[in-house]
């Protein structure tokens, strides 16, 4: 809240404690009405990591210990941040200090079973005006829960006293009382007074805990100040008793003249100070030094301006002895930064809305002697042009005044129209058409050329709704669609080559695919039915057959051929006589001639190859190597080169 007056480490210390000592030991009551100087000492006991806590007060202070826990035992005391559940839940949670900062410190103690002083501390004279009253406060809270359980648990009760360093009582001794229990929000400010001597002697603060410790007798302590204390002062606007905040707006000029008064000090020294809230703090205005400042503004700029009267009871004293009057505020407030769209557009038969903000007071002015007092009226539920025009809101806040204005249009319905559902052939393209707007939005974009115009080229891969938004430049529909169905084009697959034996029946596995499609195969030879995919056929010689497929939604035809080889079958004589009588005179085997990749091998008995031809163009003669062979039986292979056994067998020569 306020920051420490800079003196040195250890002295500050010192004073801190001593004052916080004080501020324990102080009388329940309040002081009486008076006014205040600045902290001289502001202990907060500092701040750190939430739920952390702080270091330990200096050993010459107290005599408790010092705990890192956060739950003190008897005898102990803590710095910390936070307190979390204690001992069953008979203390408060207390989730941050006084002021609400969570990583504010403070200090938590559990009082020692025995009664007595259990803290002494000194304040270096050097460090307070002499013969000046002075106050000491601080927030103090029963640490104990207000519940049936802790009813009958010993509260607080303190005494303290403030004498010189050799014994002279500067106050009547206090005592709290009882401290009641109470909860989180009972932090309760406690302070007394007490005047320096005037030869500037140091001061022992001393603190006697009354009650024993045990079950209770348990607090937190935060925020001890000691500041000067006097005769209250009075000041105002043009008279000290009007104290009430003035505004101004940014740009305006203004005049003020502030009064001030005191009944109290003898020997007063005046000094009016102000504070613009730049992080400056308070400044003496020079020359300022009468009861009267007259203030002005010219083209004032935005800020909390504030003013104080400081007394000092002599000009000789030090500046740390100046009490205060509370200050009085000039606020030169900002014109009003009013937020409203630049144009509205409505649809007609729409509900037309003007909204603005940046104020707290609004008042609407347009077209056809419309006016509101609202922040966000509604000037039509079925708008038409007639409500076309500038609507200017004039917007109030703290007095200051900005205006601004909207232009309203009121769009005519969009009535959209599409194109009729289509369909196209795979790989084929078709153009959508849509009207009654300025701007188109198609969705999905897949499969178009542009979405965002009326008449893009549709080239979808499968059938697809295309929904389009239709934007007259503030109304739209997007009630339109047209669905492009796309029919695949025909594919025939008449399947692979087939190998098959004269006399055989084979069936061709022929496929077809595509949307709406009729399949035939040609030619229609020994073909048992050339409507069907898997006709059976029963060719005699090699064949191909051709299969056609055809959509019946013109995306044209398919054709894929299968070849079919009809090995012949053939006949091996097992006997010829080569004699030259013009009968069977060759060794003639019926459609060899058919394979002409054939290998034929003829042996004697025993094993001696005695002719071979590859093909057989030209029937054996019964010769090897021009030399005609004896009779006899003689045996030969044939391979027919067709992936069939090979054959073999005799056959009887005669001659």
């Amino acid at each position: 809240m306020y920051a420490v007056t800079k003196m040195q480490p250890s002295k500050k210390k010192a004073v801190l404690i001593t004052i916080f000592l004080i501020i324990g030991l102080q009388a329940f009551a309040q002081l009486p009405g008076g006014s205040l100087g600045d902290p001289v000492i502001n202990e907060t006991f500092g701040a750190g990591a939430t739920y952390g806590t702080g270091p330990a007060l200096p050993v010459t202070v107290t005599n408790f210990k010092y705990t890192a826990e956060t739950c003190p035992q008897d005898g102990l005391y803590t710095i910390a941040s936070s307190l979390g559940t204690c001992f069953g839940g008979t203390w408060q949670v207390v989730p941050h200090d006084h002021t609400g900062d969570k990583n504010g410190y403070m200090m938590i103690v559990n009082s020692s079973y025995e009664p007595g002083i259990f803290y002494v501390q000194k304040a270096s004279g050097n460090l307070l005006c002499p013969n000046t009253t002075y106050e000491f406060s601080a927030w103090i809270m029963n640490v104990m829960r207000d519940s049936p359980i802790t009813a009958n648990f010993i509260r607080p009760n303190i005494t303290f006293s403030i004498e010189t360093a050799d014994g002279v009582v500067l106050n009547k001794p206090y005592n709290t009382g009882d401290i009641p229990q109470g909860d989180i929000t009972d932090f309760v400010k406690y302070g007394t007074s007490f005047t320096t001597p005037s030869n500037g002697a140091d001061i022992v603060v001393k603190m006697i805990n009354n009650a024993p410790g045990g079950l209770g007798n348990d607090l937190i302590l935060d925020d001890i100040t000691f500041r000067p204390y006097g005769p209250t002062i009075l000041a105002g606007f043009g008279g000290v008793t009007s104290t009430a905040e003035r505004d101004l707006c940014e740009g305006e000029s203004g005049t003020y003249t502030l009064k001030a008064s005191q009944a109290g000090y003898a020997d007063p020294y005046y000094q009016w100070q102000v504070n613009k809230n730049d992080g400056k703090g308070w400044l003496d205005i020079n020359g300022e030094t009468t009861t009267t400042l007259n203030i002005s503004f010219t083209n004032a700029v935005v800020n909390k301006n504030q003013y104080r009267m400081g007394i000092l009871n002599g000009s000789a004293l030090a500046i740390t002895c100046r009490i205060y009057s509370e200050p009085l505020t000039v606020n030169v407030n900002a014109l009003p930064v009013v937020v409203v769209a630049a144009k509205t557009i409505v649809c007609e038969k729409q509900e037309l809305r003007l909204t603005a903000t940046g104020g707290s007071d609004y008042h609407w002015a347009g077209p056809n002697g419309f006016t509101s007092n609202e922040q966000s009226p509604v000037v039509s539920y079925a708008a038409d042009n007639s409500k076309d025009g500038v609507y200017t809101v004039t917007v109030t806040i703290k007095g200051c005044v900005s205006t601004s204005s909207t232009t309203v249009s009121v769009l005519p319905k969009v009535n959209p129209t599409i194109s009729n559902d289509v369909t196209i052939c795979e790989g084929s393209t078709t153009q959508l058409v849509a009207s009654g707007g300025i701007y188109y939005k198609w969705t999905p974009s897949e499969g178009l050329n542009h979405d965002d115009i009326a008449n893009p080229i549709a080239r979808p891969l499968v059938t697809t709704t295309y929904h389009v938004r239709v934007d007259n430049g503030g109304c739209f529909d997007e009630s339109k669609s047209v669905t492009v169905n796309v029919l695949k084009i025909p594919v025939a697959n008449a399947g692979a080559d087939i190998i098959m034996n004269e006399g055989e029946t084979v069936k061709l596995n022929g496929t077809a695919a595509g949307d709406n499609v009729t399949y035939y195969w040609t030619s229609a030879d020994n073909l048992d039915n050339p409507l069907s995919l898997t006709p059976n056929v029963t060719p005699a010689n090699d064949i191909t057959y051709t299969l056609h497929v055809q959509s019946q939604g013109n995306c044209g035809i398919a054709t894929d051929e299968v070849f079919v080889r009809v090995y012949k079958k053939i006949t091996i004589p097992n006997t010829f006589s080569p004699n030259n009588d013009g009968v069977n005179d060759l060794w003639n085997i019926d459609q060899l001639i058919t394979y002409p990749e054939c290998v034929l091998t003829i042996f004697t008995r025993d094993g001696r190859q005695v002719y071979r031809s590859i093909g057989y163009a030209k029937a054996w003669s019964g010769n090897y190597q021009g030399q005609t062979l004896p009779a006899g039986v003689y045996y030969y292979t044939i391979d027919l080169k067709n992936n069939t056994t090979i054959r073999s067998g005799w056959v009887m020569m005669m001659r």
